[in-house]
């Protein structure tokens, strides 16, 4: 029994080795097409402001990720990367101004929305990286920021005003 044990151990850890070379690729566009097409290109952004999306929303809403030590170990880099594919899909701030009036109104008032609600940033985020968690000034900043950003846009005739969602 204790020679299938070993083997089975040692399988576990050949499995772990191998899978160190197969690593997802980092989210890092550093220089000027990193923000050609950022938020603040067309919708003012604050000091404060863009203090707080540094700190808790653009390791996974922009292209630039600060990635911690414990990424570059498989799977937990693996895990990383599909919160920041999913999160830079949701919503980027680094490509901001490429989308369509209608999206950029929605993605504000999403962003008022899931702050109030105390859905972003989440909490397996905040958990380790303690300095994302936001204060309530900061949080009332935010949301004040995103809704007065979002009654800002205009929404070309052509383009369907955002639906709001029922609740």
């Amino acid at each position: 029994f204790m020679k299938y044990v070993k083997i089975f151990f040692l399988f576990l850890l050949g499995a772990f080795v191998v899978i160190q070379f197969f690593r997802p690729k980092k989210n890092i566009n550093k220089g000027a097409e990193a923000t050609a097409n950022h938020i603040s290109k067309i919708i003012p952004v604050p000091e404060n402001i863009a203090g707080i999306l540094k700190k808790a929303c653009n390791d996974c809403h922009s292209n630039n990720t600060n990635y911690p030590w414990y990424t570059n170990i498989m799977p937990v880099g693996w895990i990383i990367n599909n919160h920041v594919v999913d999160g830079k899909k949701e919503l980027n701030f680094d490509e901001f101004a490429t989308y369509k009036a209608r999206r950029q109104s929605k993605k504000l008032e999403e962003v008022a929305d899931e702050v109030k609600e105390g859905k972003m940033p989440i909490s397996s985020y905040t958990r380790i990286h303690k300095e994302a968690r936001l204060t309530d000034e900061e949080k009332t900043a935010l949301i004040n920021w995103a809704t007065d950003a979002k009654n800002t846009i205009v929404v070309p005739p052509g383009e369907a005003p955002p639906v709001k969602k029922p609740e």
